[in-house]
């Protein structure tokens, strides 16, 4: 039985989220937005890619559903397959492939914390996630394939966090929300599965006990589940506030902690607008100000004429936020300093700041010549790897992307 969600008051002062000096960044260089280089392409057309997840040397990347002109049911070529790359030089070497089994779609996956667990979500005939051992990081051993009622046909992200150091998978499984104690990988134990209210989940990002949930058209919320006094845990959540960015369509989120000012201030939504495989996509970034929890504030965006966000990671060293761009490739912003205080000419109508007009854009890859479809971004060391739906896997340099100390 699992406990019921509750609501708490959270005041002003619950959490220091804004503490830290927030200082304007110095005025953008001349040459932006860099352009990155591409290191090497991994081929791997047969499959559409989905999600990379990157660490050391080796990269895995997922598959999504079936390509355009393939027979449904098709196994040859179906969204099953784990790619497991070898990442050690310029070019990505794709050393494996692990088919999963029921499955016609794996989503988003991801290596624990401590490089131990890569953990792959699966959509098909049933929902699961399978939990791979990497002590060989060259040969994923499967430990676990997880099940729950709750997500009878789909697991569609799973994202690992740590509360009170033990570590649990964040599942969204329409419409609801499960949540799996990986103390020990091999016996996953499921310890919630419920709706978040009155809206389905589709990401989230887990951090310092606090949940946020990407709710679509009902928003971005965010639930103690074990890092204030609110009486959260991950076997019952209690929600702290949220709020309904403009545009709706919240696909994903990450909340920043500078590591140079130690701010915490601002969380990073994607907005995953229309859009076609191959051809075009739509959304932006939104910035939520979350100094005060119990009121999330919308202070700035993020706009690509006709493109749109999916994946992002962080280089928070540097201040930079990485987004996969969808047809744009990749696209790189200065997230360090105020973003919510802008002059008038970098200010849209409705009173947010424009992160394009204010010079905030930093780079650029994989936005010319032959056509792109990114999926996702994973940042390790000086090397950025992009996932593309269409050709497979990219390593670029973002050498270029380091601030003095």
């Amino acid at each position: 039985m699992h406990s019921k969600l509750v609501v708490a008051r959270v005041g002003l002062l619950s959490l220091c989220l804004g503490c830290g000096s927030e200082t304007a960044s110095p005025t953008p260089p001349a040459e932006w937005p860099l352009a990155l280089p591409v290191l090497g392409q991994g081929v791997a057309r047969e499959r559409y890619t989905a999600e990379v997840a990157a660490a050391g040397t080796w990269a895995y990347s997922t598959t999504w559903g079936y390509r355009v002109g393939d027979t449904v049911g098709s196994p040859a070529h179906a969204g099953n397959a784990v790619k497991v790359w070898d990442v050690a030089g310029r070019t990505p070497i794709l050393r494996d492939s692990i088919i999963v089994t029921d499955a016609f779609t794996l989503g988003d996956a991801q290596i624990s914390d401590d490089g131990g667990l890569l953990v792959v979500p699966t959509e098909g005939s049933v929902g699961s996630i399978v939990i791979f051992d990497l002590s060989d990081p060259a040969r994923p051993t499967q430990l676990a394939r997880f099940f729950s009622p709750k997500m009878p046909t789909e697991s569609h992200t799973a994202t690992l966090g740590r509360v009170a150091g033990r570590l649990y998978a964040f599942l969204a499984a329409v419409p609801h929300l499960v949540i799996a104690d990986l103390s020990d990988p091999a016996h996953p134990i499921e310890v919630f599965g419920d709706s978040l209210g009155t809206s389905w989940v589709h990401d989230m990002f887990v951090r310092d006990g606090l949940l946020f949930a990407c709710q679509w058209d009902s928003g971005l919320t965010v639930w103690d589940i074990g890092g204030g006094a609110h009486g959260g845990s991950p076997a019952n959540p209690v929600r702290l506030g949220g709020i309904v960015t403009k545009g709706g369509a919240v696909h994903n989120v990450l909340w920043f902690h500078d590591s140079v000012t130690s701010s915490k201030r601002y969380a990073f939504v994607g907005e995953e607008g229309f859009g076609s495989v191959g051809d075009f996509s739509s959304g932006d970034i939104h910035v939520v100000d979350v100094s005060n929890l119990a009121k999330p504030r919308e202070v700035a965006f993020f706009h690509v004429n006709g493109a749109g966000p999916h994946n992002f990671t962080v280089d928070e060293q540097n201040g930079f936020l990485y987004a996969a761009y969808y047809n744009a490739g990749v696209r790189v912003l200065d997230i360090r300093g105020e973003l919510g205080t802008c002059s008038a000419s970098e200010r849209a109508p409705d009173g947010r700041c424009d992160l394009g007009l204010m010079g905030r854009e930093a780079a650029r890859g994989l936005d010319t010549g032959d056509p792109v479809f990114v999926w996702g971004v994973e940042r390790v060391g000086t090397a950025l790897y992009a996932s593309d739906m269409l050709s497979g896997l990219f390593k670029l340099d973002v050498s270029a992307l380091t601030r003095s100390p």
